[in-house]
């Protein structure tokens, strides 16, 4: 079970979206783990920020940017410390 927290940064986008992106990125930070759990991010954030994961099964972190437009990371998946 991944935790999501998001902090806002109180700032607008400045800069247009990726149009490559309409629907965000899924973000793997599992470098190649065998075991790894997909965590389902709000998308887009409502404002520039980060997304703060912490897995409770394990103890893995990880912190990703947004920027309050569509191509912010929609999915973030996080290997097993175990």
């Amino acid at each position: 079970m991944i935790k999501v927290r998001w902090i806002d940064r109180g700032r607008e986008p400045q800069v247009a979206p990726n149009p490559a992106y309409p629907n965000g990125i899924d973000v793997d930070l599992s470098d190649g783990a065998k075991v790894a759990c997909l965590a389902e991010l709000p998308c887009p954030a409502r404002r520039i920020g980060l997304y703060i994961l912490k897995c409770d099964e394990c103890g893995q972190t990880a912190a990703i940017t947004t920027a309050g437009r569509p191509d912010d990371p929609r999915s973030a998946k996080l290997g097993c410390r175990k």
